[in-house]
């Protein structure tokens, strides 16, 4: 497995010479000042993967390129977005750049109510709570109807901190909400928000997974043409939010999604922490289902609560078994061998580590600092010799 490493680009504090010292090999990162729908320009993806070659790494997964929100709300005529996807992905291969990953989550990318809650051996994590979550929608956006869309006790409890929250708390809750979207150009309070969501009126499953399937029609075609595969992000949380569907949160999904383009083009990004937050998804078996359409993961685990809260853990240490599954990805990897496969590496990242030791000072984006991701990274590494060991012994 290719060990790699998430960089926000000249927007990163983390610079690529501090993550040539961690060991990784490859960069996953993108254009994250190009608005999206815009085409990325041929010389500025060549200034960046000359940047990302003379530090001694090598961009291998463009991470992301953004899908315009008119598109997953098929709001009018598109044309010009899909051909400007397709010309950035055509300048990507250009300059070898093969590997997309993408998410399909209306409006809001990953979503946490709490962006450094404390950890019990020191430092802190990223976290959503499902009560914050609902005061938000319930209290602080006025959405009623959400109150049906939450247990009975999620909703007391939800009451029970907004009464007990202080405007300051109200506003760092919608700050971290808005903290997903590193590569967006909006960002929104209480009422900006409210307004963003009419945009998504009428917006059900039903629709959503017509306007995806209209984007894989349009696009994985000329990702075949150019050699490229595409990887979608599941959902994170695997959940409804806000009165919005999300539709990649479980195999049902995954399977629609990779049926409704049978093409080794139309793969996923095993991202076991979103994965992971849904409690009825067994991530190694659902690793093992889709290998065979697996082109990169992120390997992160997550501690779940009953009431559907849940936060970071340590790599290692959460409801996850991290063994288990990079044991199926490295089978995987091995099955790509046997059969002469030459692109057979599957590049992996340490995904949303705790902020450690002096993390918290380089305010970094959150849920990617550079002590608490390099522990992760150590820890994975560890894990995939031990048992690349093992079976060499076997044999």
């Amino acid at each position: 497995m290719k060990e790699s490493w998430r960089w926000y680009g000249p927007l990163d504090k983390i610079t690529l010479s501090e993550i040539m010292q961690t060991g990784a090999s490859g960069i996953v990162t993108a254009l994250h000042e190009i608005p999206y729908g815009e085409v990325w320009p041929c010389e500025t993806i060549a200034k960046r993967k000359a940047d990302i070659l003379a530090a001694g790494l090598d961009w291998v997964v463009v991470e992301s390129l953004p899908i315009h929100e008119r598109i997953k709300r098929g709001d009018g005529d598109l044309s010009a977005l899909f051909a400007n996807y397709r010309q950035s992905m055509a300048n990507l291969a250009a300059e070898g750049i093969r590997t997309i990953c993408y998410n399909f989550m209306p409006l809001l990318d990953w979503t946490r109510t709490d962006l450094a809650a404390p950890v019990a051996t020191g430092g802190s994590c990223l976290r959503f709570s499902t009560p914050k979550m609902a005061a938000l929608e319930i209290h602080m956006l006025g959405r009623e109807q959400a109150r049906y869309a939450y247990p009975a006790e999620v909703v007391t409890a939800a009451e029970s901190w907004f009464q007990a929250s202080s405007d300051e708390g109200r506003a760092q809750l919608m700050h971290s909400v808005m903290a997903g979207l590193p590569g967006a150009f909006d960002r929104y309070d209480a009422d900006g928000l409210k307004a963003a969501l009419k945009l998504y009126d009428g917006l059900d499953r039903s629709a959503l997974r017509r306007h995806y399937k209209r984007f894989l029609d349009e696009i994985i075609p000329a990702a075949e043409d150019l050699g490229m595969r595409l990887c979608v992000h599941p959902d994170d949380p695997p959940r409804d939010i806000l009165g919005l569907p999300r539709i990649v949160s479980d195999a049902g999904d995954i399977d629609w999604i990779l049926d409704a383009v049978d093409s080794p083009a139309n793969g996923l990004t095993l991202c076991a922490g979103s994965l992971g937050a849904n409690p009825d998804n067994d991530v190694s078996e659902l690793a093992r289902r889709f290998a065979s359409r697996t082109w990169f993961a992120h390997l992160r685990n997550v501690r779940k609560d009953a009431d559907g809260s849940f936060e970071e853990a340590a790599h290692l240490a959460g409801d996850t078994d991290m063994v288990a599954l990079t044991a199926v990805l490295l089978e995987e990897e091995a099955r790509r061998r046997r059969i002469g496969e030459d692109d057979w590496e599957i590049p992996f990242r340490p995904d949303h580590g705790h902020e450690l030791l002096d993390d918290a000072a380089r305010n970094t984006h959150p849920g990617y600092p550079l002590i608490g991701r390099l522990r992760g990274l150590a820890e994975l590494r560890g894990v995939i010799a031990g048992l690349s060991h093992d079976w060499k012994e076997r044999r």
